[in-house]
């Protein structure tokens, strides 16, 4: 009897293959780093073969562990780095250049030539417009790699996300596929039909043929035709990486919010069946679907998160490892009046001011190491919160919970001031791998592995939850004095 469901989250720095048992229980973990490539000041690219050679031998280490093989898996879950862009030869499997990642800054001059059509891309896709996204990264290597418009034009080409081009090594190129989350992140998929928008392929100089077919994001879209498995095993799950986690932490009510803290921070909130178009600077994307059922997120995501951690122990040597930042930051009662706004690589949302640079605000001859790091910590709090703000905005309700995962969720410290400064509960569940959990249940509904997703709820629980506890008058005095600091940050 199948067991298990194989969840494999393959992330910008390393790819990892996790195994779930029927309770949601991690059996194994297995993950192997990858190269970063930095060709030049702001591109960012990884070897596709790389990625993929990576990501099979993690799942060989994974299922070798515990003594399984494909005849124990009910089905594999991908969930991956969003927008990072692969283009390859469909005869051959060759990438025709490397994987543009997602943080890769080239295509910024082309899309600051585009802005006067920034409220036609908003409108079909829920993006602004931006380098981030994958559609003006296909360009540049269709215009930039040696007869690659040529092939792409004879329909010789096909392009990918991460989650297509695993697909497409695990199946020997037999499918090529993405699904709704994935696709909605391209700048080239209309959110309103579900269906890659031909007008902005067309602009883009894009041929339709190189796009993989838009599926749910739990289905069976083929079987495994690799060595790694002796048995054919189905690949039943497709989410990008922040829609995984979404899932994972069973947001599946309209209103209902997760936040990664990771190297930046990213914010979902599920909006329900209909797409609200952001008056607030934020990115409408698609959740998922399931069935006929398509679910809308509104996203914010924060440049700098746990990165700041990175930077107090790399840049001031405040502290030797991100692990002491907690204790150092509760050596002092408060900040001292010391803010921190930590736009070491710009701001996102909802500013989105790609030129503004760190500021710290209110240091005296009595701030120490320690203020600077409480007040680090209270900067990725204050950046949630203005998310959080927008998100109430647009969707017309308010919070009540935050649910959080990420490296930095464990930090205790910073998860009190944020909901001290939310004013709502802040929580965070047991099993933390949220997003390979995401994955795993869009995997195992799509086979029955799981009845349905109220089953798979009954599974999520909490590790901790945190209530507000600072008086009003005091966080009215640290809204306003981050108020202050965001102002002196924005470039004029």
């Amino acid at each position: 009897m199948k067991q298990f469901i194989l969840a494999l989250d393959q992330g910008t720095s390393s790819s990892r293959a996790i195994v779930f048992d029927r309770s949601g229980a991690i059996r194994s973990v297995a993950q192997k780093e990858f190269t970063q490539h930095f060709p030049q000041p702001g591109w960012v690219e990884h070897d596709p073969m790389e990625i993929w050679s990576s990501e099979a031998s993690v799942i060989a280490q994974a299922i070798t562990e515990i003594g399984i093989n494909g005849l124990d898996i009910a089905a594999i879950g991908i969930t991956n780095q969003r927008e990072t862009t692969i283009v390859w030869d469909a005869e051959s499997g060759i990438p025709v250049y490397n994987a543009i990642v997602w943080q890769d800054r080239r295509t910024s001059e082309f899309c600051d030539s585009i802005r006067n059509h920034t409220e036609e891309i908003r409108r079909k896709t829920g993006l602004i417009i931006d380098a981030y996204f994958s559609g003006t990264k296909i360009k540049w290597i269709l215009d930039n790699v040696p007869g690659a418009r040529e092939k792409a034009e004879k329909g010789q080409l096909r392009f990918g996300t991460v989650d297509s081009w695993l697909v497409w090594q695990l199946t020997r190129g037999e499918v090529h596929v993405t699904d709704v989350s994935n696709a909605s992140r391209t700048m080239l998929f209309n959110i309103n039909t579900l269906e890659w928008d031909k007008e902005l392929l067309d602009f883009f100089g894009i041929p339709i043929s190189m796009m993989p077919q838009v599926k749910s994001s739990s289905e069976v879209y083929g079987h495994t035709k690799t060595t790694i498995f002796a048995h054919e095993v189905p690949i039943g799950g497709i989410a990008g990486d922040q829609q995984a986690a979404l899932f994972g932490q069973m947001c599946t009510a309209p209103g209902s919010v997760k936040n990664t803290y990771g190297t930046g921070c990213f914010l979902l909130m599920n909006t329900g069946e209909k797409p609200i178009l952001s008056r607030n600077n934020l990115l409408t994307t698609v959740a998922w679907k399931i069935g006929d059922k398509v679910n809308y997120a509104l996203e914010g995501s924060i440049f700098v998160g746990g990165s700041v951690v990175q930077w107090l122990r790399d840049g001031l040597g405040v502290i030797r490892s991100s692990s002491e930042v907690e204790a150092l930051a509760r050596s002092v009662e408060d900040n001292g009046g010391v803010y921190f706004v930590p736009a070491l690589t710009g701001l996102g949302a909802p500013y989105w001011d790609q030129y503004a640079h760190g500021t710290i605000t209110g240091i005296t001859r009595g701030t120490s190491a320690a203020h600077i790091a409480r007040a680090a910590l209270e900067g990725i709090a204050f950046q949630t919160m203005d998310i959080v703000s927008a998100m109430e905005k647009d969707a017309g309700v308010s919070l009540s919970e935050l649910k959080v995962d990420g490296g930095a969720s464990r930090n205790n410290l910073l998860m009190q001031f944020q909901a001290d400064v939310l004013g709502a509960d802040v929580i965070r569940p047991e099993v933390t791998e949220t997003t390979a959990l995401g994955a795993c249940y869009l995997a195992g509904l799509a086979v029955g592995f799981w009845k349905d997703i109220n089953e798979v709820k009954s599974q999520w629980k909490a590790e901790h939850t945190f209530s507000p506890e600072a008086a009003s008058d005091k966080v009215k005095e640290l809204k306003d004095g981050w108020a202050d600091a965001i102002s002196r940050t924005l470039t004029k």
